[in-house]
């Protein structure tokens, strides 16, 4: 695993418990800030702490007075208890498979952090500092792959735990005092999802800015084959205003400097699915997004640990608020309609292929006799697309019974986050793909957009990376070379992302 030291944070994140934003998580897990956390939030764990172990002193409080699972029944005696945090942490540390990125780790530490800010753990404060110190100086500690599945992240932050009493290895940077941990601390410690939450989060973020690219890489093939703007039309849209939908052909019509209202372009009469359709496809995708941000929004500033602490009725309330389908089925939905776009990004590069739309020859070949030009793209990216399809299988199917079956249901949340993960890579490359051959078709008719326009832009910083070499030869680096360009791409797109969202407030 590599280390990955944080250089200089250069902003300050609030933890409050209350009101943390994904893209301050994402802003934690890359080390671009340092966590503060608020004085009253601080306030909060304090009662907190106070409260739990008040009422694991006087009454059957579970994982602090009792054991868990199945052994949720049997009582711990109070000369037991001051061992009973760490055999706890100890047992239940055994995620296994590879070990996790720092930057997924980082992103468990930042949401881990903020919950315990809500005020509903019941454990000891030093934790929440330690886990700031440890987001600034950049370590992480050691954390496997599998463990969970969806009913929280227990063996994940398990190994968190004993890396914090002291136990277990930290990478990255000059990890924190160890803490004191006991039988108050232990399962207030790990019953969460963070890990799930701040793999959703890196995901989230970065697949909706691949989405976003995709429209500009959409807009560049719609030029190379002539085609029409009827489809974004604003009368279109209001006649049928699906917020993510509407939002999308509002962004078409700015990029391409589009009026609202188009005038049918001579020719054919309508252009093919993966132009025409593209508001019906994206916007979905769009409104996926939208919905998986604002679960995480609730989930990130959630007391959701079991029991629950609440000072104020000095009870503590056993629950199952730790079960995460909402976030499942979120991060299912949000999968599908991703590999929808993708979808519709191979039937555009189809088109592109074809002569009847480009005017050039099949494959945008070159004028030697059977050139086959980008043929091997749609191949490459069909099966990019491949995994894609599997990545979006639905992932709340999944079922378990365990803890001799007291835990008979799992949500596998856990897995619907790995597999958004992944889906990444894989779409990076199928629209890396299409924009290779819009810009050699683009080339090939010595087109060029207005470089007023954003879709211009774009096209002037494709040419400054794809080589105009129209000759058979690989493509596999101009692939790798357009995958990385959509980032520069969602950079273009933020200042008409934020314009067209407040045009719809």
């Amino acid at each position: 695993m590599s280390s990955h030291m944080v250089d200089s944070p250069t902003g300050i994140v609030v933890l409050d418990g209350q009101s943390l934003p994904v893209a301050d998580i994402i802003r934690l897990a890359d080390g671009a800030a340092r966590p503060v956390p608020g004085s009253e939030a601080l306030k909060r764990v304090e009662t907190a702490w106070d409260a739990a172990r008040e009422l694991a002193r006087s009454g059957r409080v579970y994982g602090r007075s009792t054991g868990v699972g199945a052994n949720r029944n049997e009582d711990l005696p109070t000369e037991a208890a001051a061992g009973h945090g760490l055999r706890l942490l100890r047992s239940h540390a055994g995620a296994i498979g590879d070990p996790l990125p720092a930057r997924e780790v980082r992103a468990m530490l930042a949401v881990r952090a903020n919950q315990l800010l809500a005020g509903g753990a019941g454990l000891r404060p030093g934790v929440v500092t330690a886990l700031c110190e440890a987001l600034e100086s950049g370590a992480y500690p050691v954390v496997n792959e599998f463990g969970s599945v969806g009913t929280g992240d227990i063996a994940a932050l398990a190994q968190m735990g004993l890396a914090l009493a002291g136990e277990h290895p930290w990478e990255g940077g000059p990890p924190p005092e160890a803490q004191a941990l006991d039988n108050n601390d232990a399962l207030a410690l790990i019953s969460s999802n963070a890990l799930t939450l701040g793999q959703a989060a890196l995901a989230v973020d970065e697949l909706r800015a691949l989405v976003s690219a995709t429209e500009l890489v959409g807009a560049l093939s719609l030029l190379a084959v002539d085609g029409s703007y009827e489809a974004y039309a604003e009368p279109v849209h209001a006649a049928r205003p699906h917020p993510g939908t509407y939002a999308v052909a509002a962004r078409m019509r700015r990029l391409l400097g589009a009026p609202e209202r188009p005038t049918p372009p001579l020719g054919r009469i309508q252009d093919p699915y993966g132009f025409r359709c593209l508001p019906q496809i994206h916007g979905p995708a769009q409104d996926a997004a939208d919905a998986l941000e604002r679960t995480l929004a609730v989930e990130i500033n959630a007391a959701a640990e079991n029991p629950l602490i609440r000072s104020g009725d000095m009870a503590a309330y056993h629950h199952g608020g730790f079960y995460m389908a909402q976030l499942a089925l979120d991060l299912d939905h949000f999968r599908l309609a991703l590999t929808q776009t993708a979808r519709l990004s191979t039937s555009r590069l189809s088109a592109l292929n074809e002569p009847a739309f480009t005017r050039l020859r099949p494959f945008l070949a070159d004028a030697e006799a059977a050139s086959s030009g980008v043929m091997i793209l749609e191949y490459a990216a069909g099966a990019a697309l491949g995994d894609l399809r599997a990545f979006s299988a639905p992932a709340s199917l999944g079922h378990a019974v365990l803890s001799r079956g007291v835990e008979e249901q799992a949500s596998f949340a856990s897995l619907a986050a790995r597999q958004t993960l992944r889906a990444g890579g894989a779409y990076r490359l199928v629209v890396g793909c299409e924009l290779v051959a819009a810009v050699r078709a683009l080339r090939q008719r010595g087109l060029r957009p207005d470089p007023e326009l954003l879709v211009g832009r774009a096209f002037e910083l494709a040419e400054t990376v794809l080589a105009e070499e129209f000759a058979d030869r690989p493509l596999t680096d101009d692939v790798t070379a357009a995958a990385a360009l959509l980032d520069r791409f969602t950079e273009l797109m933020t200042d008409v992302m934020t314009d067209v969202t407040r045009g719809m407030a």
